[in-house]
């Protein structure tokens, strides 16, 4: 059976107000983005055949019984490599694999736009708005200043994701599901993100 794959390449830049956050290159891999799927994803995903897992420089691990266990979760952790044009995540992906018939679709280096309220990302030649950010108005960082190592922390938590309108017909479609076999606008989960970069 032929496998489609659909490559989403993504520029996530974190932005509140006018206040910037970047990563420090100089440490990749201490920054990191903690992604945890709502209660009842993976177990909805599942029911389909479908698994949810991480490649690359990401991690994953289930909070709950199983997969199947519809209070189950699953946490990615997800290493920040670089400052360009905001904070990126190259060389780890987000895969959802349909096991009846090895069709997959493939997240490339994700990101978050919290001005903007939404994750978008590249499909082929098109930019997509994948994730919507529900409380993105009221997520604000909290910075600390740790002057013994010259170091400053800036941390978002509780970034609400949701798929945007249309994606979660495209992904089934991609994956060869029924139709409405994931309804539009479904909670995904939550993102936590902390950088990490010298304080002058």
């Amino acid at each position: 059976m032929r496998k489609t794959i659909l490559s989403i390449a993504t520029v996530i830049s974190l932005v509140v107000g006018s206040n910037v956050a970047y990563a420090d290159t100089a440490k990749p891999g201490a920054s990191m983005t903690h992604m945890k799927t709502a209660a009842g994803v993976t177990s909805t995903l599942e029911a389909a055949g479908v698994i949810l897992y991480v490649q690359g420089g990401a991690t994953s691990a289930v909070i709950g019984e199983n997969l199947s266990a519809v209070t189950s979760q699953v946490v990615f952790h997800i290493p920040v490599t670089a400052n360009n044009g905001g904070v990126q995540h190259v060389g780890s992906n987000i895969i959802f694999f349909n096991t009846a018939n090895n069709q997959y679709l493939i997240l490339k280096n994700p990101v978050i736009d919290l001005a903007q309220g939404v994750v978008s990302a590249t499909v082929g030649e098109a930019k997509l708005n994948i994730f919507t950010i529900t409380n993105a108005s009221t997520v604000k960082a909290k910075i600390t200043n740790d002057k013994k190592i010259k170091q400053r922390t800036t941390a978002y938590t509780g970034t609400a994701l949701v798929l945007a309108p249309g994606v979660a017909a495209t992904i089934s479609s991609v994956l060869g599901l029924p139709a409405g076999s994931l309804p539009d606008g479904l909670a995904f989960g939550t993102a936590d993100v902390t950088l990490y970069s010298k304080l002058k």
